[in-house]
């Protein structure tokens, strides 16, 4: 008999128009920064109703410049989740600075406002903190109309992690001229009104890596309504020259530029915003097939959901974007065992997170330990992401949900 071909954790959605795309900017003479980039950056701050998008290299660049563009420096400090990849946590250190974290909510994994709250009123902490960073864990939008306020109470600069949330919303108290509402969302609740990630804080970081919901290979995106955060962030990406600065290569362009300040090389290339501009053409129908996949694994594992697992929720007032479907292992000493029954049967999973606090470098250099935070911590171990990507087919997602029972019932 004839084995089944192996289901990955992850598949990217490149199709031929990608492939086009591409191939015209390399045979345009033009690889590097500069008019796909732009269009994309137009593009996606329509999309997200943003008023400015910066592409840059990468979602770690991303946030990096964000921090920067906040005046995070040496000595402040930045409160985040411990339910994360430490590119989160990293980018504050590059700036000099320590990240401090706060508690989880223990249903969607995201940071937790009353423990936000608790670490702001520690006098000695909260003189430190500059930055709130939420991070919205597998596409969930963090509850934003409660931290929101409680970073303007203490004089915070907002920056979104949204590496995981495209497409996602979140229903905010109206604030703002009301956005057109998608199809696939309820009427607004009383008095809220749908805003998409990418509109609320003050700023917001997306990742374009491999697996996201929209790749460019590698990328990322900084969307914000401050004209002069833009131009800032514009000319940090690119060694400090001016924001335009790619234009001196072209007819209309000057040779002359400045350095007015030190910068980075964290510039996005055309041949990259080419796939981005075609898979921001398809990201409606992109997320439409993740939640079509995620009902179905919903739907498929409730004769394991309360007993073996728990599944993802979706939490009031949110529109999950799906890029991760995380379930969680009841018995955690059992949840290796099954990633491996499952690598045996071909089929690819992953673990988000482990909780950023307990890696050895944080660990050593802050002096956390097992139980500070202690719900990350039991997230952490127990954990297991299932394949979800569109290409993924009604069979697949069967096979992999039979042999997830397999293994549970096994006791693997």
């Amino acid at each position: 008999m004839t084995e089944p071909a192996p289901i990955p954790f992850h598949r990217p959605a490149i199709g031929d128009d990608e492939i086009r795309a591409v191939t015209e900017v390399l045979r345009s003479g033009w690889l590097t920064t500069g008019p796909r980039v732009r269009d994309f950056e137009e593009g996606f701050a329509s999309y997200v109703h943003a008023r400015h998008a910066v592409a840059v290299s990468s979602g770690t660049a991303a946030l990096h410049l964000a921090l920067i563009a906040a005046g995070v420096g040496p000595g402040d400090a930045i409160l985040t989740s411990p339910m994360t990849f430490p590119a989160t946590t990293e980018v504050a250190i590059y700036c000099g600075a320590t990240p401090l974290f706060a508690d989880v909510d223990p249903v969607t994994l995201n940071l937790d406002p009353g423990r936000v709250e608790e670490v702001l009123e520690r006098d000695a902490v909260r003189r430190r903190i500059r930055v709130l960073l939420p991070v919205h864990y597998a596409g969930q939008p963090c509850e934003m109309e409660a931290l929101l306020p409680i970073a303007r109470r203490f004089g915070l600069t907002v920056i979104e992690d949204a590496a995981h949330a495209l497409p996602a919303w979140r229903q905010m108290p109206g604030e703002r001229p009301a956005l057109p509402t998608p199809r696939y969302l309820d009427a607004p609740a009383p008095r809220r009104q749908w805003q998409m990630i990418g509109s609320i804080g003050d700023f917001t970081a997306f990742s374009f890596y491999a697996t996201k919901p929209l790749t460019t290979g590698e990328g990322g995106m900084i969307t914000c309504e401050s004209d002069e955060a833009a131009d800032l962030l514009k000319s940090l990406r690119l060694h400090g020259l001016s924001g335009d600065a790619w234009k001196r290569y072209t007819a209309s362009g000057s040779w002359r530029y400045d350095v007015a300040r030190t910068g980075y090389k964290y510039n996005l290339p055309d041949i990259l915003a080419a796939i981005g501009l075609e898979q921001l053409r398809r990201s409606e129908s992109l997320a439409t097939e993740r939640r079509r996949l995620a009902a179905m694994y919903l739907e498929v594992l409730k004769p394991l959901a309360g007993e073996h697992v728990d599944l993802p929720v979706v939490e009031p007032f949110a529109s999950h974007a799906w890029h991760l479907f995380p379930i969680r292992v009841r018995d955690s000493a059992k949840r290796d065992g099954l990633i491996e029954h499952l690598r045996g049967r071909g089929i690819g999973t992953s673990v988000h997170f482990l909780p950023v606090h307990l890696h050895s470098f944080y660990a050593s250099t802050y002096g956390h330990r097992r139980g500070d935070f202690p719900e990350a911590e039991r997230a952490g171990d127990s954990l297991l992401s299932l394949p979800l990507y569109p290409g993924l087919s009604e069979s697949d997602v069967s096979r992999v949900v039979e042999a997830l029972a397999t293994g549970v019932h096994e006791g693997r």
